[in-house]
């Protein structure tokens, strides 16, 4: 196989990837709680089919169909975060693992990115170095982007966590007296008094 083959190769994989995301990304903002993260979701979704049209100029420069296999890598990585979406979670906490999906598909296409750049720098093709290095810097700017909407998301979820914690340490200090007095095996302090 060419070096040629590979870079054609590498572009069919991320534009199968790419067309994957654009159904996937309404479905994520459509299951986030967090406004910050929907709107993110949204706005990603109109640059995503943006990489697809400069993917496709990609091909055109090449004289070449995008048609190819499907990306199983992103298949699976989609498959992850509607795994993700249908879990029992509830509000920062589901939030965050929607955005734990998020970076691990931002990664995913930085590194085909990276890969299909090299090759295509190694081949003088420098017109569409030019298209994927304008994406790459897209998806490294989504990157960031959902780190910073991830942290507050986590410390929204560990205050929960912690409160709810709280709430099981006074109710198992006073198991013991409930049960005395009869108090059944779930009790709280308000069923005690």
């Amino acid at each position: 196989m060419s070096l040629e083959n590979v870079l054609i190769d590498e572009l069919r994989d991320l534009y199968s990837a790419e067309n994957q995301l654009v159904k996937a990304l309404p479905k994520m903002a459509k299951g986030s709680s967090a406004p910050e993260l929907k709107e993110l979701f949204t706005e990603h979704l109109e640059q995503t089919k943006g990489h697809v049209d400069r993917l496709k100029q990609a091909f055109e420069h090449l004289g070449k169909k995008p048609a190819g296999e499907l990306c199983k890598g992103m298949e699976g990585l989609v498959k992850e975060g509607q795994e993700q979406l249908e879990s029992d979670e509830e509000g920062a906490a589901k939030d965050v693992c929607i955005a734990g999906a998020a970076l691990r598909v931002e990664h995913y296409e930085i590194a085909g990115y990276t890969a299909a750049i090299a090759i295509a720098r190694s081949l003088g093709q420098d017109e569409i170095v030019a298209l994927l290095e304008e994406t790459l810097h897209e998806e490294e700017v989504a990157e960031q982007k959902v780190l910073e909407q991830t942290e507050p998301l986590i410390e929204e979820a560990n205050s929960s966590d912690e409160n709810a914690e709280n709430v099981e340490e006074e109710s198992d200090e006073d198991a013991p007296a409930l049960r005395a007095i009869g108090v059944g095996k779930h009790p709280t302090k308000r069923a005690a008094r």
